[in-house]
């Protein structure tokens, strides 16, 4: 069966929702009334379907979209004191513009995995005697951790660090030195001058070692299932390697 459709009066007056009567639908031997067989054109479109013209399919900001901003605002630490330090080198950063208050703040921010720990001898490695006899201070946006192969501290050492060793801290004051936090330096120098920043290496982590090309060596540790006398080792005849005789 062919269906043959009349010219329709609402292609020309647009979707206002009325039925026109013209509009019938004619086949060879039947005629069907208009409320029976509607047109698209004409047929009312219910409220929750219509399309509504200028709207077209696109990116879903809420679910990622085109959000490309990879930076932290807040750590996802809920340590109070941490986040009154980020608030305040945020206010810091914001008022006087300082590029050093802008990067405390993007490293108060950071995981703790991107905030390395560094041993006291390979602070004194960066923080030489050319920087303390000048008096600046070394800020370190992570922990200080004593090192007992450092025998001798020096005496004029100024330290700002987010935490510090109870040893470290005990060694440092011993010799002379200053150890203040992050909230004292702002007092001291809201602006940053007269600072070096200082942090950890950030690859020190053992993971690191499996990884090619962050060495910087081209053998790189390999996966064993265990470090036993029977798992993945060289079978010599010695008795370390299981060998009886």
């Amino acid at each position: 069966m062919i269906y043959e459709m009349q010219s329709c009066p609402g292609f020309d007056r647009g979707l206002d929702g009325a039925i026109p009567a013209q509009c019938v639908v004619r086949t060879s031997h039947i005629a069907i009334p208009p409320c029976v067989c509607v047109c698209v054109c004409c047929a009312p479109a219910s409220p929750g379907r219509r399309k509504r013209p200028g709207y077209n399919m696109g990116i879903d900001l809420r679910a990622g979209g085109r959000s490309k901003r990879k930076q932290r605002d807040a750590p996802r630490s809920q340590d109070p004191y941490l986040q009154l330090l980020v608030r305040l080198y945020a206010f810091l950063a914001r008022r006087t513009g300082a590029p050093f208050n802008a990067v405390v703040w993007k490293r108060l921010c950071m995981s703790r995995t991107n905030r390395p720990p560094i041993s006291l001898s390979r602070l004194l490695r960066y923080y030489d005697d050319s920087k303390r006899k000048e008096g600046r201070i070394a800020v370190v946006i992570g922990k200080v951790l004593d090192d007992e192969r450092k025998l001798r501290v020096p005496p004029n050492i100024r330290l700002c660090a987010l935490q510090i060793s109870d040893t470290a801290r005990a060694r440092i004051e011993a010799a002379g030195g200053q150890v203040m936090t992050l909230d004292q330096l702002a007092l001291v120098a809201p602006r940053g001058e007269n600072t070096i920043l200082i942090r950890g290496r950030l690859h020190q982590r053992r993971c690191y070692k499996h990884f090619v090309g962050v060495t910087g060596r081209e053998h790189v540790r390999p996966y064993t299932l265990s470090k036993g006398r029977k798992f993945e080792r060289a079978r010599g005849r010695r008795k370390s390697r299981g060998f009886k005789v």
